[in-house]
């Protein structure tokens, strides 16, 4: 009896790792997603954590939720190094990956914080352990205390580590409105782009609006950002007369936000997303690199 019992407490044990890192993947992937930016990237995290979950002893873990957030944080931090290098070699602009999120608008964690395109866009300026404090503390909800503890630092370091990130995404934060105001832009915009109407879309433009075009070398991809409203308006308004013909929009919730799918015969081609404040749309945000587009689609779809 003694020889049989092994195994199956062994399986046992092995279920019970696998039930408990499953609540919590969903947390862990967002955490990954938010510090790299790829859904790649972030599942190579997940799969890393759940390694070092399966061959830890377990049984002295309190709070496997505290255990593998912090697991998937430093692995995460160690990562954005290589991922910044990847980087270099990027054709055109580089944007975060658009993520479906209708069944997840926070994609796993308290908030939806630091998952809007404008926000990433400026976490990709700060360090990887600023970041990190920040993602914790405005996504996650985290004490100071424990995100000390995770990042290696003292509680007053991480409380400095939230502040200067804090005040590095101020102007990103003007990028939020009502999701309705959102979406009734997003309309406007489509609409206008459609037909070329170049007074329209700089009626719709804040001054210093920009549009970023993530192609990495793909067929018609801009490979330099546009700026200004009225080089922007008149830059979408010189391919309306072929852009569009033959394609499909749909609507879609991008990263917590209403965006759209754009896709042809072949599926989704195009993501559009904005960012904006009280002063119109301030960014543009097209992705079209195929890479990129695997996890953007109508979950229907």
């Amino acid at each position: 009896m003694g020889v049989s019992a092994a195994p199956a407490a062994d399986a046992d044990d092995m279920d019970s790792a696998v039930d408990v890192f499953e609540q919590h993947r969903r947390r862990i992937f967002g955490i990954a997603y938010r510090m790299l930016g790829t859904v790649a990237d972030a599942e190579d995290i997940v799969q890393e954590t759940w390694i070092r979950w399966q061959n830890t002893d377990r049984d002295s873990i309190l709070e496997p939720a505290a255990f593998l957030a912090t697991i998937a944080t430093r692995l995460s931090i160690n990562a954005t190094q290589s991922a910044r290098a990847r980087r270099e070699t990027y054709i055109g602009p580089w944007l975060p990956e658009p993520v479906n999120t209708d069944a997840d608008p926070a994609l796993g964690a308290e908030r939806g914080e630091a998952l809007q395109f404008a926000i990433l866009l400026t976490l990709e300026k700060l360090t990887p352990t600023e970041r990190a404090a920040y993602i914790l503390r405005e996504a996650l909800d985290y004490p100071y205390e424990r995100i000390a503890d995770i990042v290696g630092a003292t509680v007053e370091s991480a409380r400095q580590l939230v502040s200067r990130a804090r005040k590095h995404l101020a102007s990103a934060k003007r990028a939020q409105v009502e999701a309705s105001e959102h979406r009734r832009l997003l309309e406007a915009f489509l609409d206008a782009a459609q037909k070329g109407d170049v007074s329209a879309l700089e009626q719709l433009f804040a001054e210093d609006v920009v549009s970023y075009t993530d192609g990495n070398g793909v067929k018609l991809a801009a490979r330099i950002p546009v700026a200004g409203r009225s080089r922007v308006a008149k830059f979408i308004a010189a391919f309306s007369s072929h852009f569009w013909i033959g394609k499909t929009i749909d609507w879609v919730q991008l990263n917590g936000r209403p965006a759209a799918t754009i896709s042809d015969a072949d599926g989704v081609m195009t993501t559009l997303a904005l960012t904006m404040s009280d002063e119109g749309i301030i960014q543009v945000l097209w992705t079209m690199s195929p890479d990129k587009l695997g996890h953007a689609a109508p979950a229907a779809a």
